[in-house]
């Protein structure tokens, strides 16, 4: 059976109550660029999804620069409109969600490939103790040509499985741009991209901040739209994968850097006493040079993530974290340093027996294959510990602020 994908509200226009005493409790927010031939059918939608639940609110229009006439229509319809002139998707709704009087609010696109009929659904959500209520296209029902197909198969499915592992977020479409939330909440979360990570930034700091969220099933349609749309596949699609990896330092930086030192650490013990073969193939001190650059490279990658966790918390980009704070209780500057001077003496009393080494050979030619495997190591270690010694006093400089 064929799934109703569009509210009978286009056909039955409703105004939305007036009433000089009671709050409004809900705002709906679109932003708007240029969307004439689609702007009028949501927002009468959305009025008569307020009117038939009895909900006292207000339908807001972000105009990010319309020329079509989009904002004549707004206020034709009795929508107040809010012009916001720093361009992009997440700056037009922040400017939106700024004017809202609401205590809640619904934010969609004005598109008309979202149904504001389903208005009640989020609502219900909110009171009853909901942060943030997020639509799920996929189980509401898709209209065939709504969602192109490496949206639907590729784009959606990996960016929102990655924001389940990277996460933990329970959502399962996470881009629907039809959801709910409270103005508290919308505060607390604190909203810095201007762009089309808008909506991805709000659901991870959402599960972050381990606020309490719904899903609800709602609907995806054509656009009503003649023109393009705004949305670009691959340029979009990256934008949305560089946020994800950006928020998740663990897994941009702390999980590929653990994984290179444990590779290079087992492949360096591994040819330390000797060469060896396997099947035809001989592995050598070369290969122990790509062990030790396996290792300083995983090293950096640590330290990156380190740096980069610090700095988004003292930006408010990602929220404290308990751990972290703790952690540094006991690893402090003079730790660092100290670890880091034992392993440069580590690495100059290896260098030096190495040395030694060659003088009883009269500072002639060596045995490559021999030496390689005292002198590799004992590198290693001198620069691990000059890094060491570098990061902590970096990691003490990012501290500051944060104390």
């Amino acid at each position: 059976m064929p799934v109703a994908l569009r509210s009978d509200s286009e056909s039955r226009p409703h105004a939305v109550p007036v009433n000089g005493t009671a709050p409004i409790e809900l705002s709906v927010v679109m932003p708007c660029l240029n969307e004439a031939e689609t702007l009028e059918a949501c927002i009468r939608k959305a009025q008569h999804a307020l009117d038939r639940a009895g909900i006292v609110g207000e339908v807001i229009v972000a105009d990010n620069g319309s020329t079509d006439g989009s904002v004549e229509i707004a206020e034709r319809l009795g929508a107040r409109v809010v012009r916001v002139p720093a361009k992009g998707y997440g700056s037009a709704l922040m400017g939106g969600i700024a004017a809202a009087s609401g205590k809640y609010v619904v934010m969609g696109d004005a598109d008309d490939s979202y149904d504001f009929g389903h208005i009640p659904r989020f609502v219900e959500k909110l009171r009853a103790g909901s942060d943030l209520v997020m639509g799920n296209r996929f189980r509401g029902g898709i209209e065939p040509g709504a969602m192109p197909f490496l949206h639907r198969y590729l784009g959606n499915p990996v960016l929102s499985g990655l924001g389940r592992i990277f996460f933990k977020s329970p959502f399962g479409d996470f881009h629907c741009g039809l959801r709910a939330f409270s103005k508290a909440t919308y505060a607390r979360l604190g909203l810095h991209t201007t762009g089309m990570e808008f909506a991805s930034e709000m659901v991870v700091k959402a599960t972050l901040l381990k606020l309490q969220v719904a899903e609800v099933p709602t609907t995806l349609s054509q656009d009503g739209r003649t023109r393009a749309s705004h949305l670009r596949t691959w340029r979009d699609g990256w934008r949305h994968l560089r946020f994800l990896l950006l928020y998740s330092p663990r897994w941009l930086f702390l999980y590929p850097g653990l994984a290179l030192m444990l590779v290079g650490t087992l492949l360096g013990l591994w040819l330390l006493p000797a060469p060896r073969t396997v099947g035809d193939v001989t592995f050598d001190v070369h290969t122990m040079v790509y062990a030790a650059a396996f290792v300083l490279l995983g090293f950096q990658a640590v330290a990156f993530a380190v740096f980069t966790k610090i700095f988004a918390i003292s930006e408010g980009l990602l929220p404290p974290d308990p751990a972290l704070d703790k952690l540094f209780r006991y690893i402090t500057l003079e730790v660092g340093l100290v670890l880091g001077a034992l392993l440069m003496t580590a690495g100059f009393g290896t260098s030096l027996y190495s040395v030694r080494d060659w003088g009883a050979q009269h500072f002639g030619a060596l045995n490559y294959s021999h030496t390689m495997r005292v002198v590799i190591p004992a590198a290693l270690l001198l620069v691990l510990g000059a890094q060491t010694v570098l990061a902590s006093f970096f990691l003490s400089v990012l501290g500051l602020r944060r104390r």
